[in-house]
């Protein structure tokens, strides 16, 4: 009969514990893992195997501290901390083509036809989804889930069990990332927005000189179809810009490792 001591015990499930609990937070918050149209069970077996892969392969000792103690329950809030910062970094990446979809709804006059954004649950304009299904496409095509496993995996020799919380100094960069993920966002979207300032400006003359002329009745249609036009002339050039986002989204989450 197989008999285990506390400290045994106490041993094998922290070396379980701590990177169950990061990756699992890492995979709630992660982009395309982390969607709600995902199922619950689906995302923990999901979280359990990366763990069961991982756990063994990192070679820092996990800390000889009891689970329920204080410092065990601050050191399981430093792994889901850790966790829910690599995911959310990468899942910015995401929310800059929503934010960037959004704009060009907006001019285009879509701003109403929303539908319910399986990542977040929230209504999102139909343009912002159209381009956060191309951004996941090629999320599989460029092999970044693979990259997205394999940070979670080097963020236990960069920051191990018991590290310490992540400092100001990584904060202050993910606060600053996100305010460029915004930015690149816009950039993104910046030929399509002034092409439709540009028409827009037009049919604002246009209703000027001929206030007999409907403008809203000629021009809404108008703005929709010189919209898709645009889409589809700058869609080609997605794909380049799609995968340096998502260079820089996995270069933001190593960074915010180092920066401990």
């Amino acid at each position: 009969m197989i008999e285990l001591t506390d400290a045994e015990l106490a041993s094998w499930l922290a070396m379980w514990l701590w990177p169950l609990l990061r990756i699992s937070t890492f995979v709630l918050a992660a982009p395309i893992f982390g969607t709600q149209s995902l199922p619950r069970r689906v995302r923990l077996m999901f979280a359990l195997g990366l763990t069961v892969v991982i756990a063994p392969l990192h070679a820092a000792p996990a800390p000889a501290v009891e689970v329920l103690s204080p410092a065990g329950l601050g050191l399981a809030f430093e792994q889901v901390l850790i966790g829910a910062m690599l995911g959310l970094v990468l899942r910015m990446v995401f929310l800059a083509l929503e934010f960037a979809g959004q704009i060009v709804a907006q001019q285009m006059g879509l701003g109403f036809a929303a539908m319910v954004d399986p990542v977040s649950g929230a209504q999102v304009p139909v343009i912002g989804q159209l381009y956060v299904i191309l951004a996941t496409l090629m999320f599989f095509a460029f092999d970044a889930h693979l990259k997205l496993i394999e940070l979670i995996a080097d963020s236990f020799s960069l920051m191990p069990p018991g590290a310490g919380f992540p400092s100001r100094a990584a904060l202050a960069f993910i606060i600053d990332w996100t305010g460029q993920m915004l930015g690149t966002g816009l950039l993104m979207m910046m030929p399509a927005v002034a092409s439709l300032l540009i028409v827009n400006l037009s049919f604002g003359v246009i209703a000027r000189s001929a206030p007999q002329f409907n403008i809203f009745a000629i021009g809404f249609p108008i703005m929709i179809l010189f919209g898709v036009v645009v889409m589809l002339l700058t869609i080609a050039l997605l794909d380049g810009q799609i995968e340096r986002l998502f260079g820089d989204g996995f270069a933001a989450g190593y960074e915010s490792l180092r920066r401990q």
